[in-house]
Parts: C-alpha cells; structure tokens; sequence
C-alpha cells in the first residue's frame, strides 16, 4: 500500500470551515422553521407578510405559507437538498414577499423608514437563501460566484439600513437594551446601530469584509441572548416576540452564511 499524503494546510482546515459553515446554514434554516411554526401555531401571516384581512382564503393561504416555510427550513439541514430549498426559498421571499406583499406597501408608505427597515429584513433573507443555493447546487462556479456576491452585497446594504433604523427610532432600540448594562440603553442604541452601518460599508465596499460579517454574526447572537430570549420569557404568549426571535435567528444565520462564503469554496462547482 502506497502512504498517504500528507495532509496539506488546506485539508487540514476543510472539516473544520466544512462544520463552521454548515452551523450557520443550521441556524439560518432553524430560523425559517420559526417563523413556519409561528404560523402554524396562531394561524396567520407572519409579521413581515403583509396580507389584507380581506383578502379571499387569506386563513388558508396562510397555513400553506408556514407549512412551506417550515418544509425549506428542514430540508436546508441537510446538504444535498439544501439547494433545493434555498431555491424555493429565494423565489418565494423576492417574488412573493418583496414584490407582490411589500410592493404596494412600498408605494403607499414610500416615506416611512420603517418600511424600508421591514424590506431589509426579508432581502436579508432572500440574500442568505441565494447564498446557500450557490454553495450548494451543483452549478457553473462563476454564475455561482455571481450569485454570492449579490447576496453579500445585499446583507450589506440590509445592515445599513438596520443601522439606520436604530438612530431613526431609538425611542423603540433603546428600551430593548436590558438595563444593567453600562454605561446607558441609549448608549447600546447608538453603538450597535454604528456597528451595523460600519458591517454594511464593509461589505459593500469588500474592506475587511470577512471580519465585519463575523463581527455582525457575533453582534446579531447578543441580541439573541440579550434581548429576543429576555422579551420572550417576559412574555411567552404573544406572538410578537415569537416572530422578533424567529426572524433574528434566520439573519443571523445570514450573516454566518455571508461571513463563511468570503472563504468557503463550493465543492459542486463544475
């Protein structure tokens, strides 16, 4: 038997990155079956979905969306089928959602920042879901190329506008801050919105880009511990938070996607 080669630098970080990769998927997918089980649980749209209450079969429509949401969440946790709901995620989220739900929004609230801050948050997903179709799918590497670098451009523009909406209404960031923590809420306010505007021009402008997306990664799992968990054990019974946590887990497993596709080849790329 001939030896073995011995092992290169790159095959001795590929398990480990291969892990570290695959963790963000896992959370970004555990987020997207949130928001599928807080569907299923009070029978609606989730907050983000705008539907009209009017709208013909909008209760059934609504059970079938979560049921979908649930089903590409789970289907994401594994890697060989992980392409194929990230592609029916991304074409739900910018078809859908951006253009069909938020589009009329858009054009009867173009004014609100708040608008804008919710477009965010469903772009940030679609992003995350165009990237692991990209890393995933056994397609041509410079179209997959392409594709990540569209979603890493995006979450970086998302990021501006997160940061954007903490100076616009810290009247709503501050409170969520808990309040032991030094030196002030309104302190917290402002510095993560900074942090979230300084991530954003880092990716958009591909200066240390890597680190700001980890650095994001890191910031957005505080809010998980610090924040989301907090309101809902404050409250366990309103829908509200169950969704606010649902969504902060599918984008920080977004900014995990992005932070590992600065470094991650696609070993499908043909």
């Amino acid at each position: 038997m001939s030896p073995e080669p011995p092992p290169t630098p790159e095959s001795r970080h590929a398990k480990p990155l291969a892990i570290r990769a695959g963790l963000g998927r896992h959370i970004f997918g555990l987020g997207i079956m949130a928001l599928g089980l807080v569907g299923l649980v009070w029978g609606d749209f989730i907050t983000g979905q705008p539907v009209p209450n009017d709208f013909p079969h909008r209760i059934a429509l609504a059970y079938i969306v979560a049921a979908f949401l649930l089903c590409t969440g789970i289907i994401m946790q594994w890697r060989r089928s992980a392409s194929v709901g990230a592609a029916a995620l991304a074409a739900y989220y910018l078809v859908i959602v951006i253009i069909v739900m938020h589009g009329p929004v858009l054009l009867a609230r173009f004014k609100e920042y708040g608008v804008y801050e919710g477009l965010a948050e469903q772009f940030a997903i679609a992003a995350a879901a165009l990237i692991v179709y990209a890393t995933t799918a056994r397609i041509p590497a410079p179209l997959a190329a392409r594709l990540t670098l569209i979603g890493q451009l995006t979450l970086g523009l998302c990021a501006l506008i997160f940061g954007g909406a903490h100076f616009v209404y810290m009247n709503f960031t501050a409170p969520l801050v808990p309040k032991w923590l030094p030196p002030s809420q309104v302190f917290w306010g402002y510095l993560t919105g900074v942090a979230f505007i300084l991530a954003g021009l880092a990716l958009l402008s591909r200066i240390q880009a890597r680190l700001a997306a980890n650095l994001l990664t890191a910031m957005l799992a505080s809010f998980t511990l610090l924040v989301h968990l907090r309101m809902l054990f404050t409250d366990h019974k309103l829908k509200f938070n169950w969704t606010e946590l649902a969504i902060n887990l599918a984008i920080l497993g977004a900014a995990w996607i992005v932070a590992d596709s600065f470094a991650s080849p696609n070993p499908h790329h043909t």
